[in-house]
């Protein structure tokens, strides 16, 4: 009998297609993409960060209360869980395909690379508070040292998000007695102010970013822990298989937005001039609300798994209907629309274009109104990108740097 023949080494296989996608991650990506808007739209209007005021009126007041108890900290948690999540689905289909881990590390290590290049483009040319490039580097980080563990070590993740909950609990608590103890004057959130935001001239601005986007970066890297358990939650299918992991799911839902929304309310309070407390209390509210932010990224994850899970139980992937389809086509170009809002935000919102901000009254309105048109437009635009077969302008020169075609 002739010996059989083995098949040639796979040295790597190409980019995701179509049929292969998950309905669940690209649902999350494009929804939450409205959120990124909202943060930095307001960012840029009011040149630095949290980006309400201090002392709002009408609307204003609700603007502040849902940005700082929903949005702020909270929606790039959930690309972190979903960027650990990618990461690992990327490294099983090139391994499925016969790929070698050698290969697998190495394409992986190509794409992280030019996510930093992205990054650096982007943070000089648009916007200081770039995350492609802080994900560039954590996705170097987990390739090389966290990707090929085996399921025992990847359970220390679990341990440090359960350390980190209490935390948040303790520190809520330091919180709660800071507030009842506040006894001077009623403190008003500040923004911290950052002068490419500000800057009269695109070429000032870029200058600024340069100083900005380094220690930014630097700062973002901690998402890492995000990040990991993303890559926890991918080695186990979770949102492939919703409703298989439902329990769970709604665990993670119920603890993650609690955490996350109970964590940010007494600063949206603050916000929105419906609770004075002192300097004091405002620190740790601030401190809180930046802690807690973390959960939302589970926490949000978490709820649109359950979502999809409810979906797909009535109807197949191509019977969602115009409105889902198109948000999920914006989440497969999840980078070209990240990158778009920022290129509108500089024609829109920058003191050196019209400057919607001071025409329109109310900077935290003239923010909000230009985040949701962005957002629409990008979805109907990622729609249309769909019909075509287009993958994105972003995405389709990242395939072409990684993979060569």
């Amino acid at each position: 009998m002739a010996p059989t023949a083995t098949p040639p080494a796979v040295d790597h296989r190409g980019p995701v297609t179509g049929r292969e996608r998950a309905l669940a991650p690209d649902l999350i990506r494009g929804a939450m993409l409205l959120l990124i808007a909202l943060a930095n739209a307001a960012n840029v209007a009011f040149a630095g960060a949290p980006g309400v005021n201090g002392s709002p009126h009408g609307l204003e007041r609700i603007f502040n209360l849902l940005k700082l108890t929903l949005v702020d900290a909270r929606a790039y948690p959930v690309f972190g869980v979903m960027f650990g999540y990618g990461l690992v689905q990327l490294a099983r289909r090139q391994r499925n395909s016969g790929a070698s881990v050698g290969a697998v590390r190495s394409i992986l290590l190509k794409r992280h690379l030019w996510m930093i290049v992205f990054g650096v483009v982007h943070a000089t040319l648009l916007y200081f508070g770039d995350f492609l490039g802080a994900y560039g580097i954590i996705g170097v980080a987990c390739t090389l040292l966290l990707l090929n563990r085996g399921d025992k070590f990847h359970r220390i993740i679990v341990v440090i998000w359960a350390l980190q909950l209490v935390y948040v609990v303790v520190t809520g608590a330091i919180a709660l007695i800071a507030a009842l103890n506040s006894s001077g004057p009623a403190a008003t959130i500040v923004n911290s102010p950052n002068p490419s935001l500000a800057a009269d001239s695109w070429g000032s601005a870029l200058v600024d970013r340069l100083h900005e986007y380094p220690a930014h970066t630097a700062f973002v890297t901690g998402l890492i822990v995000v990040v990991w358990l993303g890559m926890w939650a991918a080695r186990r299918q979770i949102l492939e298989r919703p409703e298989a992991h439902k329990t769970l799911l709604t665990r993670v839902a119920v603890v993650g937005l609690s955490v996350t929304v109970l964590g940010g309310l007494p600063l949206g309070l603050v916000g929105a001039g419906w609770l004075h407390v002192d300097g004091d209390a405002l620190g740790t509210f601030e401190f809180l609300a930046q802690i807690s932010g973390q959960f939302g990224g589970p926490g949000y994850v978490a709820l649109f798994g359950l979502i999809v899970a409810k979906l797909l139980k009535t109807r197949r992937t191509d019977q969602l209907g115009t409105p889902l389809t198109a948000i999920s086509a914006l989440g497969q170009r999840s980078m070209s629309g990240y990158l778009f809002q920022s290129i509108c935000w500089t024609l829109l919102l920058a003191p050196y274009g019209p400057h919607l901000a001071n025409h329109l009254g109310s900077p935290a309105l003239a923010a909000a109104t230009s985040a949701v048109a962005v957002w629409t437009i990008s979805v109907i635009a990622a729609y249309a990108m769909k019909q075509n077969t287009y993958r994105g302008p972003a995405e389709t020169l990242l395939r072409r740097l990684v993979y060569g075609r």
